[in-house]
């Protein structure tokens, strides 16, 4: 690899790290390249991606951005998984992966400037998913003003059956 490539991968990863909301660092000695390659499906599905590069160029690139707590981690085989949406769909499908594939193991993690231990990645990823937390928010906000509008509703209705009862009452 030339100079030239260097600094184009250098500064393709710093895009990456750029945009990146969440970036974890995996260890996949001993996975298969089809195991590798059904990872890199799964992730791509829930909008993360996987790559793999040399360390020396992937600490340059982590270099003066909020991913820097990574440089410790770029050691041995290294895959750095980066989602620029959703945090908890890689540490999902990783988790989930790692459940089938023990050789895949997390080293570390970065969330929006803060390091990850393996413990608070999975805890991350039993968090249910973005647009699942929308829904339950959405679904609490809009009971607040029906119930309003039954409460407020319940007393002329109240009345109307009173009227109903003396109505009826008073036929007798």
């Amino acid at each position: 690899m030339n100079r030239d490539e260097k600094v184009s991968v250098v500064e393709e990863f710093s895009d990456k790290f750029a945009k990146a909301k969440i970036a974890i660092i995996t260890d996949y000695r001993g996975l298969s390249v089809s195991d590798f390659e059904e990872l890199r499906i799964s992730l791509r599905q829930c909008g993360s991606e996987i790559r793999v590069g040399k360390n020396t160029l992937m600490k340059r690139a982590v270099a003066g951005t909020s991913f820097e707590g990574l440089v410790d981690f770029f050691k041995g085989s290294t895959a750095l998984t980066i989602s620029y949406d959703d945090p908890v769909g890689p540490a999902k499908v990783l988790s989930e992966y790692i459940d089938k594939h023990e050789q895949l193991e997390i080293k570390g993690a970065v969330f929006e400037g803060k390091l990850l231990s393996k413990e608070d990645l999975t805890a991350l990823s039993k968090l249910p998913a973005k647009d699942v937390l929308l829904a339950t928010l959405l679904s609490g906000m809009q009971a607040v003003p029906t119930n309003f509008v039954r409460v407020l509703n319940a007393i002329p209705q109240k009345m109307v059956y009173l009227l109903q009862a003396v109505k009826d009452q008073k036929e007798q």
